[in-house]
């Protein structure tokens, strides 16, 4: 790290010198009455998650939001990562409204694209500075066969076996290693459970009768004395939503009606062909189905007309809104209880995921222009090509630059994804005498994989088309002359079942971990007793992505891949410490200081050492006040180390593009930076696509990211409400201030092109590749460590449980995040650039950072009957492209419960509507697909569902 330890060390020694003589007068203060000591005891000292030491969850040191069944079960969601992305303090995060395959490609993060997976991101630092653990151990990365990512698939652990979701808000890689950086999520599975308990829901959006939403749930839990296994198994199948069946997807941008229009964003790739030849951009004016189209040199006869506005093809209506994904699988978790100092567990996971992803019609592009980056960009049409109606050859970047079609005789794309997940853990623990206290161990070891298949369907060989396209004499066996030229229909199956093939690529990761945990405590302070934890960890991760073999040979027509694989593993020894100074002295009801430290050593780049130190104060018995300083880290995940390239195409405008309201024709500046950077002085280049080619990989000369977070915050939880109308009231406010350095990322692509045409900077100029015509055929995405992120917010939560009334209990709980700065620090020239994307909208890919985001839910039980309201609010962001404003949305659910006096009162039937009042997402032009930001807002649309419940 670039702080030497004696300098971190300091910033502990600092914190715990401002407190020393607040410790020294405690020497003198009177012992805990034997009543003080009961009544600690009787709060159960236990681990939570940010601490391995036991404590009382109370005084936690660090911001802890906890998702139990309960909570999981009002919002009426089907996937836990639905309900976790809704947490003000997320940023979203992958999820099932990603329809990202081949209409993107793959972002350049070096993870692939993810597809039918789901991820939390916690203060927009990414999924990928989130840790995710199960039961306080790691779980494997998911993936979907298409690339190798560094974060876990939310969807591979089975809802059935969540008991509750711990959310730690806050660094904690002294405690738990890597990743940790934005914070915590730690999924605690269900345990101690005695019967069955089950549940049968269904939802679909009302009016619109699609997105269909099974979800099936059994569990048993039962056993002797000191035997206990809790079990249960789950089915979940999602319908997916069509983009043609909301008005905001029905056109590539938002209120669009019509191709015809200038920079509308409807694709060159079209049935009836766009042909860039002799100079000449031109279309078909119709089919030419059972004949050879006639050129003309002038375009005033034949079949061909110049290529215009009107003549684009929508692709926006044949991609899904919503992502069918259909889940089943179970879990099982035994524990035998031999003697205090021994104890058995076993937990065993298995989940099964079948998703989808669809895209409009493969387009199909040869010639320099496209930019495929393989064979067809240098195919020729030969003169003998029994459908070429030009009379000579088509040679590549002689008398033709382009030819595109759209491949619709062929059907949509289909991108399947079958998954597997496997987890089996297995842990000893119990306690001993040491010193005369109580002491406790636990010696865990994790063996898991997530095994990935995609099959996708639609692609084209390209060494099969170069041959169909190229003299006919050389056309022989199974090989059929291939028509380009012909329009919708002209392409017969017999021609598709030469060129075309079933692309199918693989990816897995394996996870091996061995932890080992003891914790006790030394001696008495007059706080209390000195706690103390130190472990160990080795760690063994693998990951691989194979593609199609013709894909890793360069002969695709899709989305190039090649075939990746990596491993590294890692060696860590950790040690916390826990010093309570002073308890109950006025004003000093607790003081405490605490600490960690962790050392990893990984075979990929060597050592690493971070520091955490924090205090803890409560003036009174109501109020705790912790202050926090945490130093963090993320090493190269094997994606981002050893992923190979591939590409991702952004919806990005080109400022070089010489098209009305263009920064081109508004600044001479601009036009003479892009002449410079290959864009013919003549003005002829206008950017075709309205997405832009982005060359992505891994890097194996990767630097671990390193992080410095400060946390202050305090908690208000007054006695005199809970002795008088409230069970439970609390105030909890928390400021971060957190700054990644050497963020492991690709330099923006809007940034690289802005700084380009805007001030000509070498280093961003030299990232972007054109063709002679201006055509960018390449944007340089590799990843690097680039200059650093940096964030700070405030996070406060409000919680209230009245006592029983007259007319029943009500609670209110209320949560939310202001986002002060989210800042991007990136390389130039000279010096770096800052990005600050606060109170943005991203876009491509997609991300929305508004200043507030809050969640209120208030419920009322009286009886047999209960009803939650939730009103969520997402404040208003602009456009960072284009500054178009995208307005606050405020939802309202609404969930109304029942339990009738039947079997015990263990029935029960729920009934609820997501975003009651109908609201649409903001309009979004630059993100990536359908128009709206799916990290941030609800699909279109009222979703209502019904459950019935047992044993709950």
């Amino acid at each position: 790290m670039k702080r030497s330890f004696a300098r971190r060390a300091s910033v502990i020694a600092l914190a715990a010198t401002l407190l020393l003589p607040a410790a020294a007068v405690a020497q003198a203060a009177p012992e805990q009455s034997p009543a003080d000591t009961a009544a600690s005891s009787a709060t159960g000292d236990i681990v939570v998650t940010g601490s391995r030491i036991r404590r009382d969850p109370l005084d936690n040191p660090s911001p802890v939001t906890i998702v139990d069944e309960a909570a999981i079960a009002k919002t009426g969601l089907s996937s836990v990562a639905d309900v976790l992305q809704r947490i003000p303090a997320a940023a979203g995060g992958l999820n099932s409204k990603f329809n990202n395959s081949g209409n993107s490609g793959n972002p350049p993060d070096g993870g692939g694209v993810g597809a039918g997976s789901a991820a939390i991101d916690l203060r927009y630092l990414g999924a990928k500075r989130t840790l995710v653990l199960v039961d306080g151990l790691r779980y494997v990365n998911g993936a979907s066969a298409s690339g190798i990512p560094g974060t876990v698939d939310l969807n591979s652990i089975p809802d059935v076996m969540i008991q509750r979701v711990e959310v730690l808000q806050s660094a904690a890689s002294a405690l738990y290693g890597s990743d940790a950086i934005g914070g915590v999520v730690n999924i605690i599975t269900r345990s101690g459970q005695k019967g069955f308990r089950a549940s049968a829901q269904y939802g679909q959006y009302l009016g619109k009768n699609d997105g269909g939403t099974q979800n099936y749930q059994l569990s048993w839990g039962g056993g002797a004395e000191r035997i206990h296994l809790d079990a249960g198994i789950f089915y979940t199948k999602q319908d997916p939503v069509s983009a043609r069946d909301r008005s905001i997807s029905q056109f590539p941008n938002p209120g669009q009606t019509t191709c015809n229009i200038p920079n509308g964003g409807c694709s060159s790739f079209t049935p009836l062909g766009r042909f860039v030849v002799n100079g000449q951009n031109m279309t078909l004016r119709g089919p030419v189905i059972g004949r050879r189209p006639v050129y003309d040199p002038t375009l005033a006869t034949g079949d061909y007309k110049a290529f215009g506005n009107g003549d684009r093809f929508n692709f926006a209506p044949f991609n899904y809104l919503l992502t069918p994904n259909e889940r089943y699988g179970g879990f099982a978790n035994a524990r035998a209880e031999f003697a205090d100092w021994f104890n058995v567990r076993v937990r065993t996971v298995w989940n099964h995921r079948q998703s989808q992803n669809q895209a409009a019609f493969l387009p199909l592009g040869i010639g320099p222009d496209v930019g495929n980056g393989n064979l067809l960009d240098t195919i020729t049409i030969d003169a003998s090509n029994p459908y070429n109606p030009f009379g000579v050859s088509l040679v590549p970047g002689q008398n033709y630059d382009a030819i595109y079609r759209r491949l619709v005789e062929a059907g949509q794309r289909t991108y399947n994804q079958t998954v597997d997940t496997w987890s089996v853990t297995g842990t000893i623990d119990g306690k001993f005498q040491l010193f005369g206290r109580n002491w406790y161990y636990d010696a865990n070891a994790v063996l898991a994989t997530n095994d990935a298949h995609q099959l996708f369907t639609g692609n084209i060989n390209a060494a099969n088309l170069a041959q169909a396209l190229g003299p006919v004499a050389q056309c022989t066996g199974a090989c059929v002359p291939f028509n380009m030229f012909g329009g919708v229909g002209s392409i017969t199956p017999e021609m598709l079942a030469f060129v075309g093939f079933n692309e199918r690529s693989r990816s897995q990761q394996t996870l091996k971990d061995y932890t080992l945990n003891v914790s006790g405590e030394l001696f008495d302070l007059p706080g209390g007793p000195v706690g103390v934890a130190v472990g160990y960890e080795h760690r063994d991760q693998q990951g691989s992505f194979t593609p199609d073999p013709i894909i890793q040979a360069g002969l695709g027509a899709d989305i190039p891949a090649q075939a990746a694989r990596g491993q590294f593993n890692v060696d860590e020894f950790y040690g916390e410490l826990r010093l309570p100074l002073i308890r109950d002295v006025p004003f000093l009801r607790l003081l405490e200081l605490n600490g960690a430290a962790r050392h990893s050593n990984f075979s990929t780049f060597g050592g690493n050492t971070t520091l955490t130190g924090g205090a803890l104060w409560k003036p009174v018995s109501d109020l705790l006040l912790r202050g926090q300083y945490a130093e963090s880290y993320r090493a190269p995940s094997i994606g981002e180390l050893f992923g190979a390239q591939s590409r991702f195409d952004a919806t990005l405008p080109d400022p070089c593009s010489n098209v009305a309201g263009s920064p081109y024709q508004s600044s001479a500046t601009v036009r003479t930076n892009c002449t410079a950077a290959g864009v013919p002085a003549n003005g002829s280049y206008a950017e075709p696509n309205g997405q832009l080619p982005v060359l992505t990989g891994g890097n194996p000369r990767l630097n671990p990211e390193t992080a410095t977070t400060w946390l202050f915050g305090g908690v208000y939880s007054p006695a005199w409400a809970r002795q008088g109308f409230a069970s439970a009231l609390s105030l909890e406010v928390n400021y971060y201030d957190i700054k990644v350095d050497g963020a492991i990322a690709a330099i923006p692509q809007a940034t690289l092109l802005n700084r380009c045409a805007q001030t000509g900077d070498a280093l961003s100029c030299a990232a972007i590749v054109r063709a002679p015509t201006g055509v960018i055929t390449a944007i340089n995405g590799l990843l690097l460590n680039t200059g650093g992120i940096q964030t700070r917010g405030i996070d406060a939560t409000f919680n209230l449980r009245t006592r029983q009334t007259g007319a029943g209990t009500f609670g209110l709980s209320v949560s939310g995040n202001y986002l002060l700065h989210y800042r991007e620090i990136v390389p130039a020239t000279t010096g770096t650039t800052t990005i600050d994307f606060t109170g943005l909208e991203r876009g491509s890919p997609d991300q929305a950072f508004p200043h507030f985001k809050g969640q209120a839910t208030l419920d009322w039980d009286i009886g047999a009957v209960a009803a939650t309201i939730t009103g969520r609010y997402i404040d208003k962001v602009r456009e960072q492209q284009n500054g178009n404003r995208m307005d606050s949305r405020f939802y309202t659910d609404l969930q109304l419960s029942f339990r009738p006096g039947l079997l015990g009162e263990r029935i029960g039937l729920t009934l609820g509507v997501n975003n009651l009042f109908d609201q649409d997402p903001p309009a979004c032009i630059s993100c990536s697909l359908n128009n709206f930001d799916p990290t941030t807002y609800d699909i279109p649309g009222r979703f209502g569902y019904a459950r019935l419940t047992y044993g709950f």
